[in-house]
């Protein structure tokens, strides 16, 4: 029998406090490897193995690529970089952004399912909108546990409350019990994984080639196969166009080129670009109503009364819209509940 000895963390908004709590509550024994991703920003340097090494029993580094998994270590994901699990080794890769993040939970969630299967242990925290719930459903999907950051405990509720509605199983702790929980869980006795290799169907397929888009393999990228059927959406990230991967309890999206969002990921990055929009036709339209002002006084100087008319209207029909398009931009940034959306959005 094998042992469970992977657990993958991942977090976000307020993740950072949640990271904290969790690596104190680990013992200086833990028989696991711990690997983290939280969303950072894809510029610049990042402190976070700093940061949890203060906290932490065990030793804190960041990730670094063919670096071998050691048990008893916490290994960090770097900036603009997915961290994944290939065999007994990490893989770095500036693969296809998936809800919007590089480093992303799912990936990382993905692949260690796939290598691990029932030796994976998952960890979501703190964080915005549903990244990581995917993952979550792979990792139980292919034996492994899932364990989230109580929703009242968490500084932003959205990424565990969709990882407990996309398993079936997970368990919930405050963040300062989840340390001493996963100890507890880890080095455990578990069925061997099944070999990828040896599998077929359309579950095992879709996950491999999911895994190498995220890997930046280049055979999987090129494929005519996409996961899913055509959605008639496009991807906010390249314009391409959408396919559609239902799961059981949520709805996921994949491109040609492999940005993947989930459905509630894809919902706020269309918010977003459609905020874009109104603020570009804003200017717009404030650029032609100062124009056709402009216009209009000096053909009026001229004393083409007629004409100054005219640029008067368009500068008065200009200057209504951009007051409809202000009102719909503050009723567009009214806060919504975390990982709530209107109804019709």
């Amino acid at each position: 029998m094998a042992e469970r000895d992977l657990v993958v963390v991942g977090a976000s908004a307020g993740g950072v406090e949640a990271l904290r709590a969790f690596v104190a509550g680990l013992p200086a024994d833990l028989p696991a490897a711990v690997l983290v991703v939280l969303h950072v920003p894809a510029n610049g340097g990042s402190a976070l193995a700093n940061v949890l090494s203060r906290s932490c029993a065990l030793p804190v580094t960041p990730a670094v690529q063919d670096q071998e998994l050691v048990r008893g270590t916490v290994t960090v994901a770097v900036p603009d970089r997915h961290l994944l699990v290939a065999g007994e080794r990490l893989v770095l890769s500036r693969g296809p952004r998936e809800n919007g993040h590089r480093p992303a939970v799912d990936p990382l969630f993905r692949s260690a399912a796939q290598v691990s299967g029932p030796r994976t242990l998952a960890v979501v925290l703190s964080g915005t909108l549903d990244d990581g719930a995917a993952g979550a459903l792979a990792v139980e999907r292919h034996g492994g546990v899932v364990v989230v950051q109580d929703p009242a405990d968490a500084l932003y509720d959205s990424m565990p409350r969709a990882a407990l509605q996309a398993t079936l199983a997970a368990r919930s702790a405050p963040a300062d019990q989840l340390g001493a929980l996963v100890a507890e869980l880890v080095g455990q006795p578990v069925p061997e994984p099944v070999d990828p290799a040896t599998t077929s169907g359309t579950e095992p397929d879709r996950m491999r080639l999911e895994t190498a888009m995220a890997a930046f393999d280049e055979e999987a990228l090129g494929s005519p196969d996409r996961p899913g059927d055509p959605a008639g959406l496009t991807c906010p990230d390249c314009a391409g166009p959408l396919f559609s991967i239902p799961e059981e309890t949520l709805q996921r999206y994949r491109c040609r080129v492999g940005h993947a969002w989930t459905a509630q990921s894809l919902a706020a990055e269309q918010t977003s670009a459609v905020e874009g929009a109104l603020w570009m036709a804003l200017r717009s339209l404030e650029e032609k109503a100062d124009l056709a002002r402009s216009m209009g006084t000096r053909a009026a100087a001229r004393g083409h009364t007629l004409t100054a008319g005219r640029f008067v209207e368009q500068a008065d029909e200009a200057h209504t819209s951009a007051l409809l398009l202000r009102q719909l931009l503050q009723r567009a940034s009214t806060p919504q509940p975390d990982g709530e959306l209107e109804a019709g959005a």
